[in-house]
C-alpha cells in the first residue's frame, strides 16, 4: 500500500505540474524578476520596417484565395515592402490561377504533390528578404499583425516570432470551438509569460516569422514543421518571441472527430519532433530552453498521459483497500476522478448540441486532448502518418 501511494502521488504530482504547476511557477518567477527587476525584456521597435516576404504554402485552396489576398492586401505595413509568395505544389483545383489575378502576389507551382514541408523547402529559395512569415491560406490576419511581429526583430537576439491563433468563438460553441478556445486562450499567458522569461518553445503554424539566413532544411517526412523550425532557430542561440496581439483567427474545428484527427496528427508530429530535437533534453547546454521545454510540451506529449491512464486502475485499488464509500483521502479523490470521466461523457453526449454552458465541455477536450497523445504515439511508431496536409473541416 505505500509503494502504491508513493507511485500515485507521483504520477498526481507529475499532471498537476504539467497542466497547471507549470503555469503558476511560470507566474511566480516572472513576477519576482519584475519586482528586483531581473532580465531584460524585449522591446519592439516600431520604426524598424525591413522588406519581409508573406509565405504562403497552398494545397487546393481555392475557396479561400480571395479572403486571403484581400485581408493580406489590408495589412497596415508599407506595400513597397511587403512581397506575397504562394507556393501551391499539388493544387489542381484552380488555387494557382486565382492567385496569379492578383499582381502583387507571386506564385510558385510544382504539379507534384509533396506535403506542406516540402513546398516550403522548395519555395524558400525564393524568398530575398531578411525576414519570412509562414501563414496558412485559410486564416485570416489582424490588420497590426505583420507591423508587430517585424518590429520584435529589431532585437538582434530574436530569431523568431509567433503570433497567436486565436479561435472564433460563438454564443453556442459545439464542443470542440468551446474547448479549443479555451485551451488557446489558457496557451496564450504561457506563451507571453515564456517570451519573457526567456523564449517561447514552439511557433503556431498559422502565423510565425523567422529571419530568412536562419531557415533551415527540414526532413520530407516532418509532421510539425512550425515547431521543428521555430526550436531549432532557438537551438542556434536565438530567441522565439510572442505577441498576442498580432493573430491569425480562424473557425473551431467542425466537431471533435475533426478535433481529434487534427489533434492525433498533432501529438504524432510532437513525438517525432521530441525524437528528432532529443540534445534540447540536455538541461547542462540549453538551460533555461530545456527548463521551459520539457515543462510545456515534453512532459505533456509523453509522461503525463501515460500518468492519467495508470491512475484510474492505482486510484481504484487504492480506494478499494481504504474502503470505496468511506470517503477517505483516497476513496473521494476516486469519486472525483470518476465525476470528471462522466462530465467528459456528458461532453460527448453534448457535443454537437447548441450550448452556453461552455464549462460542460472542458473535461471533454481536455481527454480528447490526451486521447490524442495516445492514439498519435501508436501513429508515429507505424509510421503511418502522412506528410501531405489535409484540412479539417470548420464549423460554419
Amino acid at each position: 500500500m505505500l509503494i502504491l501511494k508513493i507511485i500515485f502521488w507521483i504520477l498526481l504530482s507529475i499532471i498537476i505540474y504539467t497542466y497547471v504547476g507549470y503555469g503558476i511557477l511560470l507566474y511566480l518567477i516572472i513576477k519576482i524578476r519584475r519586482f528586483f527587476k531581473i532580465g531584460k525584456k524585449t522591446i519592439a521597435n516600431p520604426d524598424y520596417e525591413p522588406e519581409v516576404t508573406l509565405f504562403i504554402a497552398a494545397y487546393n485552396e481555392k475557396d479561400y484565395v480571395d479572403a486571403k489576398m484581400k485581408n493580406s492586401l489590408e495589412l497596415d505595413y508599407p506595400k513597397d515592402k511587403l512581397n506575397i509568395i504562394w507556393v501551391t505544389d499539388g493544387s489542381d483545383d484552380g488555387t494557382p490561377d486565382l492567385v496569379r489575378k492578383y499582381p502583387n502576389a507571386t506564385v510558385h507551382h510544382l504539379d507534384a504533390r509533396n506535403g506542406k514541408i516540402g513546398a516550403m523547402n522548395r519555395g524558400m529559395a525564393f524568398v530575398k528578404t531578411p525576414i519570412v512569415i509562414f501563414s496558412d491560406a485559410n486564416t485570416g490576419l489582424g490588420k497590426e499583425s505583420i507591423q508587430r511581429i517585424v518590429n520584435l526583430f529589431a532585437t538582434p537576439k530574436v530569431g523568431c516570432v509567433s503570433g497567436e491563433k486565436r479561435i472564433i468563438n460563438k454564443e453556442s460553441d459545439v464542443a470542440s470551438g468551446a474547448g479549443e478556445g479555451l485551451y488557446w486562450k489558457y496557451e496564450s499567458a504561457l506563451k507571453k509569460w515564456d517570451a519573457e522569461l526567456y523564449s517561447v518553445v514552439g511557433a503556431a503554424g498559422e502565423l510565425f516569422a523567422i529571419r530568412t539566413e536562419l531557415y533551415r532544411h527540414v526532413e520530407q517526412d516532418t509532421l510539425l514543421d512550425d515547431f521543428i523550425i521555430s526550436l531549432r532557430v532557438a537551438q542556434d542561440g536565438y530567441t522565439i518571441q510572442y505577441d498576442p496581439d498580432a493573430y491569425a483567427i480562424e473557425t473551431a474545428s467542425a466537431n471533435v472527430k475533426e478535433e481529434l484527427k487534427r489533434k492525433i496528427r498533432i501529438s504524432a508530429g510532437g513525438i517525432q519532433a521530441i525524437v528528432r530535437l532529443r540534445s534540447l533534453l540536455n538541461i547542462f547546454k540549453y538551460g533555461t530552453l530545456s527548463f521551459q521545454y520539457i515543462s510545456h510540451r515534453v512532459l505533456r506529449w509523453t509522461l503525463t498521459p501515460l500518468c492519467l491512464v495508470i491512475l484510474i486502475p492505482l486510484l481504484f485499488a487504492l480506494a478499494y483497500f481504504e474502503g470505496i464509500l468511506s470517503f477517505g483521502l483516497y476513496s473521494t479523490l476516486f469519486w472525483l476522478q470518476l465525476l470528471f470521466y462522466v462530465a467528459a461523457l456528458t461532453g460527448w453526449f453534448l457535443e454537437n448540441r447548441s450550448t452556453r454552458i461552455k464549462i460542460l465541455f472542458i473535461p471533454y477536450y481536455f481527454f480528447i486532448m490526451n486521447l490524442s497523445v495516445v492514439l498519435g504515439f501508436f501513429r508515429y511508431m507505424k509510421k503511418s502518418q502522412s506528410v501531405n496536409w489535409e484540412r479539417a473541416k470548420r464549423a460554419s
